[in-house]
């Protein structure tokens, strides 16, 4: 089990007060247990947006297209901190690099990863900024591949072949209102 699997993240009820905390590994285990977390969406100057594929060591959907990264913050820790981090650790890309990371809702969800078995019950935070400087450079252990991709463009990628995607992806771009922003 990877050392983040080893960290706690905060268990919240249906209406995302918190309530506890377990491990990543144990929220993950089916049933799986609701729990905080974040997606990330990035936009460039053009309106389009980053993707990334999640590496293929990943324990849950490996190897498919997401936002721009995702994760949990730890019990107590500020949600908007917590995906600074990880999209420095998993894009080495800072906050310096974007305009201020924005709340643009929560999308609570539930999916069962067939390759693994593990499932995601999450209240998800769904964070927006725009890359203002720098190119991503990932971390192999966390991103495979990154594009940038026109929202029109992706909503019909994603129709077209929907288990090369995330399955919380189109919930986040409808929360992130990616889906309002024309073709660019």
């Amino acid at each position: 089990m990877s050392g983040r699997e080893h960290m706690l993240v905060e268990l919240v009820d249906e209406t995302g007060t918190a309530v506890g905390a377990c491990s990543v590994a144990e929220a993950h285990n089916a049933p799986g247990q609701r729990h905080r977390a974040f997606s990330v969406l990035l936009y460039d100057s053009a309106g389009r947006v980053l993707l990334q594929r999640r590496a293929a060591v990943k324990t849950r959907f490996a190897s498919r297209w997401s936002n721009t990264c995702c994760g949990h913050p730890e019990p107590g820790e500020d949600t908007l901190a917590a995906a600074a981090r990880r999209l420095s650790a998993e894009l080495g890309l800072t906050t310096d690099h974007t305009t201020p990371l924005t709340e643009t809702g929560v999308f609570p969800y539930q999916a069962a990863d067939p390759g693994s078995g593990r499932v995601e019950l999450e209240w998800d935070h769904v964070l927006v900024a725009t890359l203002t400087s720098g190119t991503p450079t990932p971390d192999e252990t966390e991103v495979s591949d990154y594009i940038w991709v026109s929202p029109a463009s992706l909503r019909g990628q994603i129709a077209a072949n929907p288990g090369a995607y995330t399955p919380w992806l189109p919930g986040v771009l409808e929360v992130a209102g990616a889906w309002d922003t024309s073709d660019g």
